[in-house]
């Protein structure tokens, strides 16, 4: 895996996880001497993963061959989760790619029959850089009114940070961002040159300070379950849980659907809304519509 035209987002990674090690954390005796920057040396990183410190320089530079054996030896070291040292080697082997805009995404059909056969269960599908691509009617009763997003503004991540009255509905508002723009750094692992992707950080680094903190500290994760609290104008408080379910046929589309525990409030407040939405019938919408 070289590298002909490094990425800086490699070197930034790795610096980023070599300060969070101390030595005593990785098993390296403490010199005692004071540390001009926190973490790990470099050369301490080549030693436990057992190549020269030259080498590590270059491997951190991406100036130089990487096998996958050292890319995950060094993960160990590092304490990298799976998802980081997938990471790791997608950054590792990206580089000299001219900035390419990718194709507008279209919804898989498979995914449209599944939303419009869900009328209980408040279900969306979540793109490249979080676009939403469609959304059934309970999604938009539960969430927002998504007919009112001009299309090319459909994303989640801006609604999360910019809309006032999104950010009420979350009630562990911070915990969902955070898992936004985790999944974000690996969307911009995947696709370190898109310029779509560049143009969402960029705007919403100057929107939200939050995001802009979180942003830097490089943390990710992909979407998988999870529990949200929401705080809905009509039928209050709901504990929902959220699934993210991969397409097969089109693995950058995932389906995300909300369910509560039969017989809760939670799901009795899901079925108010599904009667309120099934009359008249709608069938699901997307972003082409």
């Amino acid at each position: 895996m070289y590298t002909k035209e490094p990425l800086p987002e490699l070197g930034e990674f790795l610096k980023v996880c070599r300060a969070r090690l101390s030595p005593r954390t990785v098993g390296l005796p403490e010199s005692g001497a004071p540390r001009r920057v926190p973490g790990l040396r470099r050369e301490e990183v080549a030693q436990l993963v057992g190549i020269s410190p030259g080498s590590y320089a270059r491997l951190e530079q991406g100036r130089a061959p990487v096998s996958r054996s050292v890319l995950t030896t060094l993960a160990r070291v590092l304490h990298l989760d799976d998802d980081q040292l997938a990471h790791l080697i997608t950054l590792a082997s990206q580089g000299g790619q001219e900035p390419r805009r990718l194709a507008a995404q279209k919804l898989h059909p498979q995914l449209r029959r599944i939303l419009d056969n869900l009328t209980t269960t408040p279900a969306l599908v979540l793109g490249r850089r979080l676009d939403i691509l469609a959304w059934n009617p309970l999604a938009a009763a539960l969430l927002t009114d998504f007919d009112k997003i001009p299309a090319r503004k459909r994303n989640y991540a801006r609604l999360l940070f910019t809309d006032p009255a999104f950010r009420e509905l979350c009630l562990d508002w911070r915990t969902n961002a955070r898992t936004c723009v985790a999944h974000l750094r690996l969307e911009a692992a995947r696709y370190p040159r898109d310029p779509g992707l560049a143009a969402l950080v960029g705007e919403l680094s100057v929107a939200d300070a939050d995001f802009r903190q979180w942003w830097a500290g490089r943390q990710m994760s992909g979407l998988r379950m999870g529990t949200k609290r929401l705080r809905h104008p009509i039928v209050g408080d709901l504990t929902l849980d959220w699934d993210s379910l991969t397409c097969a046929a089109d693995p950058t589309q995932k389906l995300t659907v909300a369910t509560a525990a039969p017989g809760s409030p939670s799901h009795d407040g899901l079925l108010f809304l599904a009667s309120w939405t099934a009359d008249p019938p709608r069938p699901a919408r997307d972003a082409a519509a």
